[in-house]
């Protein structure tokens, strides 16, 4: 099995970050800004060069944060975090609303690459991220926003689970907390 290493978005690993994302940004032109967008913004017009255009400005100036994964010194994985308040789209859902948000670091999604996929990428870079926030960001409070597990050990495709599953949470010792909507949980981890 190939060692997977994990660092800290920083400027100097946007060329990496923009390799993964590829010529789709990810997933659809997003670029990891679907959660991010403020009310009223129109996010189809956004997808792809907008959306690229407004997260590498944020990856320059210091304001987004995450960490990849790599292989054999090439990224294979993403995983987004920030203040929960950076993330304006998590308080207008009716489940994902909270009166702490302040107080609150969000995990809101991952991309892996295609051939890296059930391989532990999404795993290793959760428990990187756990880490960093703990003692690089001094967070207190976690939260993410899972899929829901499948019956009969079906499988989300990877454009519909990138929130990560509810079993991956869970084993990091995340806990529901809040209404479920239709497909994702609110959970949450909070450091000693």
């Amino acid at each position: 099995m190939t060692k997977l290493t994990c660092h800290a978005l920083t400027p100097d690993r946007w060329s990496d970050l923009a390799a993964l994302f590829g010529a789709n940004g990810a997933c659809d032109g997003c670029w990891c800004m679907w959660w991010r967008h403020q009310r009223g913004e129109d996010y189809q017009s956004a997808k792809g060069a907008t959306n690229r255009r407004r997260f590498q400005k944020l990856v320059k100036d210091g304001t987004a944060h995450g960490a990849l994964a790599y292989a054999d010194g090439e990224p294979v994985g993403w995983i987004s975090f920030d203040r929960r308040t950076d993330f304006h789209r998590l308080q207008r859902g009716r489940t994902m609303r909270c009166d702490d948000a302040d107080e609150v670091w969000s995990l809101p999604c991952f991309f892996v690459k295609a051939g890296w996929r059930s391989r532990g990428v999404a795993s290793a870079l959760l428990r990187f991220a756990i880490r960093h926030l703990q003692h690089e960001e001094g967070a207190r409070i976690l939260e993410a926003y899972p899929v829901q597990t499948l019956p009969d050990g079906k499988r989300y495709r990877a454009d519909e689970a990138y929130t990560g599953t509810v079993d991956l949470f869970a084993k990091a010792g995340f806990k529901a907390v809040g209404a479920r909507d239709n497909r994702r949980q609110r959970m949450r981890l909070t450091l000693g």
